[in-house]
């Protein structure tokens, strides 16, 4: 995904991504997250997201040692909101994807 239209991307969403495979602190979500999407995501951002999230019961952060690397997780009802999105949103790129073919092969006259 190019950085250009990641405003169209909550980054709520981009979160979830990131946690679906496996839990993460901070800095490896903002990684992942710009690996997928060659967008930098602020510190702010993904700390005003996770709180959020955390308020809505769909990730959890995992208590450790380390006070400075505070992992967070993926819960059941996070991992069923990323699966209605993602199942929307591929439902969406489908449609998209056959309206804009089909409008490259029928020309509107004005």
């Amino acid at each position: 995904m190019q950085s250009g239209i990641t405003h169209l991307v909550e980054p709520a969403l981009l979160i979830l991504v990131a946690l679906a495979d496996e839990p993460k602190h901070g800095y490896a979500i903002m990684q992942d997250v710009e690996a997928i999407t060659g967008w930098s995501m602020r510190a702010g951002t993904l700390y005003g997201a996770l709180a959020r999230m955390d308020r809505r019961g769909w990730i959890e952060e995992i208590q450790t040692d380390d006070y400075r690397r505070r992992p967070y997780a993926l819960t059941a009802a996070g991992r069923l909101e990323l699966t209605r999105h993602l199942t929307l949103l591929d439902v969406i790129v489908k449609l998209g994807l056959k309206r804009i073919r089909r409008r490259g092969t029928t020309r509107r006259r004005a």
